[in-house]
């Protein structure tokens, strides 16, 4: 047999060869290609609301289907009312003034995080990624040439970070340091005090910072979004917003999402997109339009929803012997510990780390969850509570029943 020649040695690149599949979207479709093989299968795995999207929504995307103007090519960087929507919204939102040029609108959050960086990073630059993190993160940083640095937080902190946790990780390498507030997988939300800590110190050592804002009102109790960049106006200049209307408005497959920041980098970022994908879906930025411009009742409704589940599932979780649940402030995870249960005998198996438990629990009770191990922090699993009231109890009940026979 020939040697193999460098052109044939490697068919994928290493730079995607090296990316792994997104574990939560991977678990929703293992979830979903059993429920359509006529399995009783209970997802916990994506976040995504089960409520449709709001009428209003849906009829602004459907004229705009018959409008020709929209059959069209149109700006790269989004349409132009959408834009100024975008700034009319950030303002009333986030008391955040902007302009119609610092806003790139993107293909879902996922693109808008992806061009961020690829915009501010060259090879090697180190970027500060509290854990745990969710999946995109690290893999966007990676192809964008960085390197993703670790700081992991647990559950005796609430998920949060500390500054000093931060400048123990900070190198003369570190060029970003990652924000999240409410934060996938968690539900951590920062106070604005220590918000505002983190963004100091940022602006000290002269660091940029990502934070991505896209669960902003997706709070409960007594806790408080803060933007960052609203309440610190010396980090503007060094500080990028990711924000869409996917977790807001139910719009998780319409695929529009944004960036806000510098101007220098937008038009950086849009160059990139003008030859990625061009524009977004047209018919998808009209309904955002509707979406950004219209009033938040929707996704009031939804919270009220959201909160009521969030108590539940954290009741439920935390009957079970071996687990430890926080209380989510924000977002729709809870992101219970289960080392405990790790080693521990179920139903004839021995599960040594999280990934061995969450496939034990879809055998066994059909039941999909995520584990921690796709987060960064192995000995936890991630449940989105974002499912009916009846499946969330009804999924929760089997992982009480299953777990309670674990023994020594």
């Amino acid at each position: 047999m020939s040697a193999a020649t460098p052109s044939t040695a490697r068919r994928v690149s290493a730079r995607v060869g090296a990316i792994s599949e997104s574990a939560t979207l991977a678990v929703d479709a293992k979830a979903k290609a059993l429920k359509a093989a006529g399995r009783p299968v209970i997802g916990f795995g994506a976040g995504e609301p089960d409520f449709p999207t709001p009428d209003y929504i849906v009829q602004a995307a459907i004229e705009a289907c018959s409008n020709p103007k929209y059959h069209r090519y149109t700006p790269a960087g989004g349409l132009p009312e959408l834009k100024a929507a975008i700034v009319a919204k950030t303002l009333r939102d986030s008391n955040y003034e902007v302009d119609a040029s610092q806003v790139l609108v993107t293909n879902g959050g996922k693109q808008a995080i992806y061009e961020a960086f690829a915009a501010i990073l060259d090879p090697g630059d180190e970027v500060i990624v509290p854990a745990p993190y969710w999946t995109t993160y690290p893999e966007s940083i990676r192809l964008a040439g960085g390197v993703p640095v670790e700081v992991v937080a647990d559950e005796t902190t609430g998920y949060r970070v500390s500054v000093e946790q931060l400048e123990a990780a900070r190198t003369e390498r570190t060029k970003v340091v990652l924000f999240v507030s409410p934060s996938n997988p968690t539900g951590a939300v920062y106070s604005a005090e220590d918000t505002e800590a983190i963004g100091r110190w940022a602006v000290e050592h002269g660091l940029w910072v990502l934070t991505d804002e896209i669960y902003e009102h997706l709070v409960y109790g007594d806790a408080k979004f803060t933007s960052l960049p609203a309440i610190l106006p010396e980090l503007r200049d060094k500080c990028i917003v990711v924000n869409g209307v996917a977790k807001t408005y139910a719009m998780t497959g319409w695929r529009v999402g944004w960036i806000i920041g510098p101007k220098d980098v937008v038009k950086a970022a849009t160059n990139l997109q003008s030859h990625a994908t061009s524009n977004v879906s047209n018919v998808a930025q009209v309904a955002a339009l509707a979406a950004v411009s219209g009033n938040l009742d929707a996704v009031a409704e939804m919270r009220v929803a959201f909160d009521r589940r969030r108590h539940t599932i954290v009741r439920m979780l935390n009957e079970i012997d071996g687990v430890v649940c926080p209380e989510p402030e924000g977002a729709f995870y809870v992101y219970p510990s289960v080392k405990a249960l790790l080693g521990k005998e179920i139903r004839g198996k021995r599960p040594q780390d999280s990934v061995e438990l969450a496939a034990l629990i879809l055998d066994e009770v059909e039941v999909a969850v995520v584990p921690g191990e796709a987060f960064g922090t192995p000995g936890y699993l991630r449940l989105s509570y974002a499912l009916g009231d009846e499946d969330l109890v009804e999924g929760i009940s089997r992982v009480q029943k299953l777990l309670a026979e674990a023994t020594d």
